[in-house]
């Protein structure tokens, strides 16, 4: 019966913990296209995206968290079960990381058009 109540109160704190954190993934940004944009919507283009960068650099660090906390809640467990929940935060830390990376090089992309059209 112990056990049973320390299991429920496992799982009550790895909700609890989830909803406390909640990482939010952030809303991507519209990139201006090089070719028709202004020099106004470049510059909105680019705060943009470097709020973009910063808000993806808050939701890594509390995945980092959130897991941390989940994994204290938890306390002892499998190493298959460790290397899972392991592999599973790499995999969503690294996909987000590569949104960042795609998103510079679109952004990058789109600042070389607007100078080849000569207003940059």
């Amino acid at each position: 019966m112990k056990k049973l109540i320390k299991l429920a109160l496992c799982v009550s704190l790895i909700f609890v913990a989830q909803s406390a954190l909640s990482c939010d993934y952030p809303e991507r940004v519209l990139v201006p296209n090089g070719n028709t944009a202004t020099k106004e919507e470049m510059v909105a283009g680019q705060r943009g995206v470097k709020k973009y960068v910063a808000d993806m650099e808050i939701y890594l660090e509390c995945i980092v968290q959130e897991e941390k906390s989940a994994r204290d809640a938890i306390g002892a467990m499998e190493a298959d079960q460790e290397q899972e929940r392991e592999d599973m935060l790499n995999k969503k830390y690294n996909a987000a990381v590569d949104e960042m990376e795609r998103l510079a090089a679109q952004f990058n992309a789109e600042v070389q058009a607007y100078k080849a059209k000569g207003e940059g």
